[in-house]
């Protein structure tokens, strides 16, 4: 039976969500987070369904932060974040990785800026350079776009570089389709966004002279990166079919599904 995918939800939600569903609710899921995990978790959904005929899956793309709320409130069956928990969050939460997913530095087409060290990022965000003819390029000010605070991005981001509440962002969005749609607009702007999410729309620039790609994300090379996570509550067992669909995440059936997302799965 075909299933059907449900769009946006209206404004009166307290988070956009889009639903999977199918005939009968044999197996139900309920999945909230990680707005930069949703190409892969709704790959994952949609398959969930089609080899259980009859389960229904839902996501709800609110941010890493919210979903981790999400989970820890039992407001859903399994968090999504593109962060690893924190020591705090650990004590009543358990983090499994589904994935590796490198966050890629992205500058606009007409930028000629094609490389930077890790450093030169975080003095770019920290506002000790602030003009790229200071890095070989235009002559024009340094324009950083970023994503909100509680974004698992974000997070991943900060920490790989060390400007963890130092960085000098002029925007602070709320969504990585948004921070690419930003940087294409503006010649001068430098921005961050999920590899699974990369579009011809921005030019990813390499870090110290390695590419983002699946195979430098595994090997380690490319060092800006940060893993996709399923948060659940520590001690308590999930639904049958909450359960079902973690077990068809974490399998080797899941494996190709999640490579075609454009995030890495471990032990690939």
């Amino acid at each position: 039976m075909k299933k059907s995918i449900f769009g946006l939800m209206t404004a009166a939600c307290a988070a956009a969500a889009f639903s999977f569903s199918a005939a009968a609710a044999d197996y139900s899921v309920s999945t909230d987070g990680s707005t930069s995990m949703e190409k892969t978790i709704g790959s994952l959904g949609e398959a969930f369904m089609e080899k259980y005929d009859g389960a229904a899956f839902t996501y709800n793309p609110t941010g890493s932060g919210s979903g981790i709320a999400a989970a820890k409130e039992g407001r859903c069956d399994i968090g999504l974040s593109s962060r690893a928990l924190t020591a705090e969050e650990q004590q009543t939460l358990d983090g499994t990785t589904l994935a590796l997913d490198g966050i890629v530095i992205v500058v606009n087409p007409q930028n000629p800026i094609s490389d930077l060290t890790v450093q030169q990022i975080a003095d770019l965000y920290t506002g000790k350079i602030t003009n790229w003819k200071d890095l070989g390029g235009a002559d024009g000010p340094v324009v950083l776009i970023g994503r909100e605070a509680g974004s698992g991005t974000r997070d991943g981001f900060e920490t790989v570089t060390g400007t963890k509440d130092q960085c000098a962002y002029r925007q602070e969005l709320t969504a990585t389709g948004d921070v690419i749609t930003t940087v294409s607009q503006n010649p001068n702007a430098v921005g961050y966004a999920s590899l699974s999410a990369m579009s011809d729309k921005v030019k990813a620039v390499s870090v110290n002279g390695v590419a983002a790609s699946e195979e430098t994300v595994l090997d380690g090379s490319y060092k800006v990166q940060r893993p996709f996570v399923l948060v659940t509550r520590k001690g308590e067992q999930l639904s049958e079919g909450a359960q079902a669909f973690f077990d068809f995440a974490l399998s080797d059936e899941a494996k190709p599904i999640i490579a075609q997302s454009g995030v890495v799965p471990l032990n690939k």
